[in-house]
C-alpha cells in the first residue's frame, strides 16, 4: 500500500469514530488501530466495517479497528498526523453528551473492577507486545545462522550473525523492566536500570541464600519484579522526599533500594520460577505430550478471543532464555490452522453466499500467515458452531505436534509473534531442521483436514446453511458476520488483544 493509500484510509477512518476531538489517545499492535475516546456514541461501527481495508472492529478498553499486518504500522502514523493537524474541534457539550459520556465512565469502572484478574493478564502482556518485533527480526537471524552453520558456508559471517542474533536476548531483562515501569506509570529508565542489575556479569560475584548468583538468574520474570518494586519505591519517595532534594534522591533510593532486594531475593526466587516452568513446561510434553498438544491446541483460540493469549508471552520468553526456543509456541499454533481449515469448509458449504465467501477470500491469506483475528470474527465466532469446530481441528494438530514430543522429537520456536507458515524460518529443536519442519508441516496439515472435516460435517445445524446460503442482497446483509460484528454474545464479550 502506498503512502497516499495509508492516508486515504486514514482519512476515511476518522470522521467515523467522531473526528478528531473524539480521539484521545492513538496507539497500534501488530493488527489493530487501538483508540480511546471521549464519547463511543459518535462511532459509526457499520461504515467503518464497509471501509476495505477495515478487516474488523472489537470494543474493549479501546475501540480497536482491525487493519492486519504492517498496514496498522503504517496507517497509524497518518492517522496520528490527521488528529494533531486537525485538532480538536470546538463544539457544544449538551446535557445529553454529559449524560451518554458519564454512562460510558460507569460502565468501563464496572468493566475494570469485575475482572481484575483479566486486566492484570492484559497489563502485563502490554510489557511484552512491544518487544515482538525484536524478537521476530532476531528469531529469523538466528535461523538463518544457523543453517549456514550447518552448511558451512560463510564461515566469517556467522559469528556477526551469531553477535547480532543474541545481543537483545542478552539484554531483554532491561527491556522488560524499562515497559514494566512504563506500564505501572513509574520513570522507565528506572525500571530499566534496576533490571540492568540482573545481566550484570558482576552479580557472579554475590552470595544470595547460600549459592552464588549467576548472570540473568532470573531472567524476565525477575525483570518483571524488579521494575515493579521500582515503581513502588518511587511512588513512595515521591511522597516523602522534599521537593529541593528529589531529584537527586528519588532515583538513587529507587535504585539503590530495588537492586540490593534484587540481587539478594529476587533473583534467587525468580529464577527458581524460571526453571520451574521450564521443567513442568518439559515433563508435561515428554510424559503427555499428545493429551498436552490435544488441550493446547484446542483451548487456544477461546484465549484469543478473550485477548488472553498475550499472557503466555513471559512463558514463551523465559523458555527461550532457557532452551533457545519454546516448544509451546508450534502446538499453540495448530490453533491458527484449524481455523483455516474451517473458514475453507465455510467456504466450500456456502457455495452462494457472496459475501462470506468474500470476507474468507479476503482473510484466508493472513491465516496461512498466522493471523487469526479476521477469520475469527469475520467467520467462525459470529457463526458459532463453526469456531467450536475450528478448536477441535486446532485441537487434533496440537495433539499430532505433542505426540512427537513424547517420542523426544521436540520441535520449538527461536521467537514468538509469528504463527502458521510464517513459523518455519523460526523453528528449532534437538533433531535438526528437515525433522522439525516435516514435524511441524505435518501438524498443520492434520489441523487443516480436521477443521475442514469438522466444520463440513458439524459445522451447520438444522436451517443454518438454507438460510444462509443465498446470494440474495438482503439475506447476504442479515447473514453475513461482518468482521467482528457481533463477535461473541454480551455475556462473554469478544475482547481480543495481539
Amino acid at each position: 500500500m502506498s503512502e497516499s493509500q495509508n492516508r486515504a484510509t486514514a482519512a476515511a477512518i476518522l470522521p467515523l469514530v467522531g473526528g478528531p476531538a473524539n480521539v484521545t489517545s492513538v496507539a497500534h499492535c501488530m493488527t489493530r488501530l487501538r483508540l480511546s475516546l471521549r464519547d463511543r456514541s459518535l462511532v459509526q461501527d457499520g461504515a467503518l466495517k464497509a471501509l476495505p481495508d477495515v478487516l474488523g472492529v472489537v470494543e474493549d478498553e479501546t475501540y480497536q479497528i482491525v487493519l492486519g499486518p504492517g498496514k496498522v504500522a503504517r496507517v497509524t502514523p497518518e492517522f496520528e498526523a490527521l488528529v494533531a493537524a486537525e485538532g480538536p474541534a470546538a463544539r457544544t457539550v449538551t446535557a445529553q453528551e454529559l449524560a451518554r459520556q458519564g454512562e460510558e465512565l460507569k460502565r468501563r469502572r464496572k468493566a475494570k473492577n469485575a475482572t481484575p484478574f483479566k486486566l492484570l493478564l492484559r497489563r502485563v502482556a502490554d510489557i511484552f507486545v512491544p518487544l515482538i518485533p525484536a524478537l521476530i527480526g532476531c528469531g529469523v537471524i538466528a535461523g538463518v545462522n544457523g543453517l549456514l552453520t550447518n552448511l558451512g558456508w560463510l564461515p566469517s559471517v556467522t559469528p556477526a550473525l551469531a553477535a547480532t542474533a543474541s545481543g537483545f536476548m542478552a539484554l531483554i531483562a532491561v527491556f522488560v523492566g524499562f515497559n514494566t515501569a512504563k506500564e505501572f506509570g513509574g520513570t522507565p529508565i528506572l525500571g530499566g536500570a534496576v533490571a540492568a542489575v540482573i545481566v550484570f556479569p558482576g552479580v557472579a560475584d554475590v552470595s544470595a541464600f547460600g549459592e552464588k548468583l549467576a548472570p540473568g538468574q532470573g531472567g524476565v520474570l525477575g525483570a518483571l519484579g524488579a521494575a515493579v518494586l521500582a515503581v513502588y519505591v518511587e511512588r513512595w519517595c515521591r511522597t516523602r522526599v522534599p521537593e529541593a532534594v528529589d531529584v537527586l534522591l528519588t532515583p538513587t533510593l529507587t535504585v539503590l533500594v530495588s537492586g540490593l532486594v534484587t540481587v539478594f531475593g529476587l533473583m534467587y526466587v525468580a529464577g527458581e520460577v524460571s526453571a520451574g516452568i521450564g521443567t513442568a513446561a518439559n515433563w508435561l510434553l515428554d510424559n503427555t505430550g499428545a493429551f498436552a498438544g490435544l488441550v493446547l491446541g484446542g483451548l487456544f483460540l477461546p484465549l484469543v478471543m478473550l485477548g488472553l493469549h498475550q499472557a503466555l508471552i513471559p512463558i514463551h520468553a523465559t523458555l527461550i532464555e532457557q532452551q533457545g526456543y519454546t516448544a509451546l509456541l508450534p502446538i499453540l499454533a495448530m490453533a491458527g490452522a484449524g481455523q483455516v481449515g474451517c473458514a475453507i469448509a465455510v467456504y466450500q458449504r456456502l457455495r452462494r453466499n457472496t459475501s462470506i465467501r468474500a470476507t474468507i477470500k479476503s482473510a484466508l491469506p493472513a491465516g496461512f500467515l498466522g493471523v487469526g483475528e479476521p477469520l475469527i470474527y469475520g467467520v467462525s465466532l459470529p457463526l458459532g458452531r463453526p469456531f467450536v469446530t475450528a478448536c477441535v481441528g486446532g485441537a487434533a494438530g496440537g495433539a499430532f505436534v505433542g505426540f512427537f514430543s513424547m517420542l523426544g522429537d521436540k520441535v520449538g520456536s527461536t521467537a514468538i509473534g509469528p504463527s502458521g507458515w510464517a513459523l518455519f524460518p523460526l523453528l528449532d529443536g534437538n533433531r535438526g531442521l528437515g525433522t522439525e519442519c516435516a514435524i511441524y508441516g505435518g501438524g498443520l496439515l492434520v489441523g487443516y483436514a480436521v477443521g475442514f472435516l469438522a466444520t463440513h460435517f458439524f459445522g451447520f445445524s438444522g436451517q443454518m446453511p438454507a438460510e444462509l446460503n443465498t446470494d440474495t442482497a438482503e439475506a447476504a446483509g442479515a447473514a453475513e458476520p461482518g468482521p467482528a460484528s457481533s463477535a461473541s454474545p454480551p455475556s462473554s464479550p469478544a475482547t481480543a488483544a495481539d
